[in-house]
């Protein structure tokens, strides 16, 4: 069996000071080892009496690295603007031994295990948010629209598709970065890319999302074909871009700072927070354009 643990490496600096409650919970059982979500919740609401929103951040890594630690920051300060978030584990190559389809089946399962548990830990159902970046941003956006991959465990009268979406630059074509990059010895076929291909299934029933990219991030252009998709559907679909940036900007600081508190603001325009964010940006930080 084996256990998700995250690096040896220095946390992640601090995006808030109000200090939250947390709680870890194994939400499946795989072959390869126990999965936990862990939780961030506002101070002394352990035991929560109102149903608030909840948000499951997936981590990044390519499917094969990477730790639930990467957006610990982001889930305390949306745990200090009052809600339930939640940093999740899932199966990953360099751990598990496992292909993406096993991270996409684990993204669902994650988000059921929310929504089949909303009354327990104080989650609105109807309020579930998916979120990650890259790999892990990926996964967010297959909890919405990728109908395959649910596990036998789970009960699929419990819906694993989120309410909305918040994508740090998303890989969101796999199949064509396939073609363009897949090697004889790829552990993934054309097959599993086309079907893990969120573009490929975007629909009336997609839920709002917001995305993050570099401009100089070539994983960019699938997210601008997501965004030409849902508008042309008539669905919100917010994109953000950082001039000249990389991928994983967001990682970095001010970056981190500027695209929380953005998060903040798409999430609030969705009635899921109230009020200003709490989040103050550096001095001189950079600022994000509207495409």
């Amino acid at each position: 069996m084996h256990a998700q643990k995250a690096p040896k490496s220095k946390p992640s600096i601090k995006i808030t000071s109000v200090e939250v409650a947390t709680r870890d919970i194994v939400y499946k059982t795989t072959p390869q080892g126990e999965l936990k979500l862990h939780f961030f919740m506002p101070k002394g609401e352990v035991q929560i009496a109102m149903q608030r929103p909840c948000v499951v951040f997936f981590f990044g890594g390519g499917w094969k690295s990477g730790s639930y630690v990467q957006f610990v920051a982001q889930a305390e300060y949306l745990a200090s603007r009052g809600i339930i978030a939640a940093c999740a584990d899932y199966r990953i190559s360099s751990i598990h031994k496992t292909t993406p389809d096993k991270a996409v089946e684990d993204a669902k399962s994650a988000i059921r295990w929310v929504r089949g548990h909303a009354d327990e830990i104080g989650v609105d159902p109807g309020k579930i948010i998916a979120a990650g970046g890259s790999a892990g941003g990926h996964l967010a956006a297959c909890t919405a629209l990728v109908s395959a991959f649910d596990a036998e465990t789970d009960d699929k009268a419990i819906s694993s598709r989120p309410d909305a979406l918040v994508l740090f630059n998303p890989a969101m074509n796999i199949a064509t970065l396939f073609k363009q990059r897949a090697t004889g010895d790829s552990p993934i076929t054309l097959e599993m890319a086309e079907a893990i291909t969120p573009n490929s299934f975007v629909s009336k029933d997609t839920p709002p999302a917001i995305l993050f990219f570099g401009t100089a991030d070539k994983l960019k252009e699938g997210g601008d074909e997501y965004v030409k998709k849902a508008r042309a559907l008539g669905l919100r679909a917010e994109m953000w871009a950082a001039p000249d940036m990389p991928h994983g900007f967001f990682n970095k600081e001010p970056w981190k700072q500027v695209t929380t508190r953005q998060m903040d603001v798409f999430l609030t325009s969705l009635n899921y927070l109230g009020g200003e964010p709490t989040l103050t940006l550096p001095e001189g930080a950079p600022t994000l354009k509207s495409e």
